[in-house]
């Protein structure tokens, strides 16, 4: 039986990791390890600086073993993978699902894709998966898990790419009404950034980031496009950070750095 590994960034009692999890849980033998409270945007930050403590609640749904972890979501896995379920042979990570959506440049930020990635740095073949309307306070986050139930085993046949994850965004219709599944590049997705200043009942200054999302006017084939189509957005994406058309451009001007 293939040996699931669940995390993600909204935190182990999240409505989104408790649906994954529990639906995934009737087909495969499952492992959660999530941060014990909300880490969203936390990108692949890890901790140093102070000690990583663990729990172990109690699930609705059977599972292998299950750990709420103090830290990031990449300390969950790294822990996971280096630590806890170092006898566990993983065969597949799935981070999520996120409330709300990981498109374009959300991907920089995200604990969720973050989690994922590490994964991946272990070799592991690991899936980030997103509700675009995951954030509302009634998301149904069952049609998103269905999906994620009947997707796994196509891409554990077909195979993810090496160093590379899965970016999956369920856009926010029930799975009847999918439009179908289209594999994208990333779109672009800014944000108007905007930090309003405050003031604490103690006198003291504060700013609280805001910021609505731009329309940037995305290709056809991105991801963003994908999901104003209703359609399921599948994106490749990979760790290794190097810009080659940059990289083949600064080798031949190479004599000008001496």
């Amino acid at each position: 039986m293939l040996k699931v590994l669940i995390s993600n960034d909204d935190g182990i009692h999240a409505n989104g990791i408790q649906t994954l999890a529990a639906k995934l849980s009737q087909h495969y033998e499952i492992y959660v390890v999530a941060p014990d409270r909300e880490r969203s945007a936390t990108g692949h930050a890890l901790t140093l600086h102070k000690p990583i403590h663990i729990e172990e609640p109690e699930m609705r749904f059977p599972v292998a073993k299950a750990y709420a972890i103090s830290g990031t979501p990449s300390d969950c896995v790294k822990l996971a993978l280096n630590a806890l379920l170092v006898d566990v042979k993983i065969d597949l990570l799935v981070s999520g699902i996120n409330h709300g959506p990981n498109l374009g440049s959300d991907v920089i930020y995200s604990g969720t894709v973050s989690a994922a990635l590490e994964g991946a740095i272990h070799g592991v073949p690991s899936i980030a998966v997103s509700l675009v309307n995951g954030f509302e306070k009634l998301a149904d986050f069952s049609h998103g898990a269905d999906f994620i139930a009947d997707f796994i085993p196509k891409a554990m046949k077909i195979g993810i790419p090496s160093k590379s994850i899965l970016n999956i965004n369920i856009p926010a219709v029930p799975l009847h009404d999918f439009a179908g599944v289209q594999i994208a590049e990333l779109g672009t997705r800014m944000y108007t950034d905007s930090y309003e200043r405050r003031v604490d009942p103690r006198g003291r200054v504060y700013y609280w980031l805001a910021g609505e999302v731009i329309d940037t006017g995305d290709s056809d084939d991105s991801d963003v496009e994908a999901i104003r189509n209703n359609m399921v957005s599948v994106s490749p994406v990979h760790y290794n950070l190097t810009n080659y058309n940059g990289l083949t451009l600064l080798r031949e001007k190479q004599d000008i750095f001496g």
